[in-house]
């Protein structure tokens, strides 16, 4: 029996996950498989699992899901090494195990009445997007996903000149995530860096080129996500408040317990109560860009 005081029991789990294979891409960014079969079966894009990198380092490290598969067991997740923590967790092998807790927090939420859905990732904010459009492919609506990631590191991905058409921006940025363009899932990629094939500006830059093609009724279905730094969430939430659009934002803040207890991670959010203040980890990391942006 659940317990309403407790909304989380039962549904966070503590588990000695194996570390199935760990890829290393330039910018000291790396890519995580772990065995962590309970994790994986509650796991939803949005959500996120707290790493102790190392027995030696005692505080973990929230990381976003990217991608989980229930029947085979697995997460994983995308970091870039910053401080000694996460050093250490780029530093293992196949084999090796880690303390994971999770899955923690609300994901986002799409509305089947909104089925062209802008998901906008920045660096490491871009695996929340990654596992949100699996999800959405995986889901029998009528979902018409379309993904804008911006990365001023090398993207820790293949990139691939895209063959979905996106007759909306100039035909020299035709480059869409490998993972992406294998599941069918259109997309374009920005940089201020100029790689080859990108739009040279921000995220929002080439995400209002996409929303300024479109008619009133096509922007009627269009429902905005984004995850990556405050400053750039901030930029995607005036931008949907400009074009009249729903947004949700999974947001980025330190964490100690990420399970509710401390609160060091709370936030003033608007509510229908008033402002108040909600904790990132468990409330979150998803909240109304509107509510969140409009009370800071």
């Amino acid at each position: 029996m659940s317990d309403p005081a407790r909304p989380h029991r039962g549904t966070i789990f503590v588990e000695d996950a194996e570390v199935l294979s760990i890829d290393r891409h330039p910018g000291g960014q790396f890519i995580l498989r772990l065995r962590s079969p309970k994790c994986a079966t509650r796991a939803t894009a949005g959500s996120f699992v707290h790493v102790q990198c190392d027995h030696t380092i005692p505080m973990r490290r929230p990381l976003s899901i990217m991608r989980a598969n229930a029947d085979e067991g697995w997460i994983e997740v995308l970091f870039k090494v910053v401080g000694e923590g996460l050093f250490s967790l780029g530093h293992k092998e196949p084999g090796d195990r880690v303390s994971s807790l999770g899955p923690i927090g609300k994901g986002f939420r799409p509305d089947a009445k909104r089925p062209r859905t802008l998901l906008i990732g920045g660096g490491v904010g871009i695996p929340p997007m990654i596992f949100l459009a699996e999800t959405l492919l995986n889901d029998a609506g009528n979902w018409q996903p379309l993904a804008i990631m911006g990365s001023e590191l090398p993207f820790p991905f293949e990139l691939r000149r895209s063959a979905i058409a996106a007759g909306w921006i100039d035909a020299d940025v035709d480059r869409n995530l490998g993972l992406l363009e294998d599941w069918g899932v259109a997309g374009r990629l920005a940089s201020l860096t100029g790689f080859p094939g990108t739009y040279r500006g921000y995220v929002t830059g080439l995400a209002e080129r996409y929303l300024a093609s479109l008619d009133d009724s096509a922007l009627a279905e269009v429902e905005v996500f984004s995850c990556g730094p405050t400053p750039m969430l901030k930029a995607v939430a005036a931008l949907a408040a400009r074009f009249g659009l729903p947004c949700q934002v999974s947001l980025e803040e330190y964490m100690a317990c990420a399970v509710g207890g401390c609160a060091g991670c709370a936030v003033l959010v608007q509510t229908d109560e008033g402002p108040a203040m909600k904790r990132v980890c468990v409330d979150g990391p998803v909240f109304d860009a509107a509510r969140v942006f409009a009370a800071a």
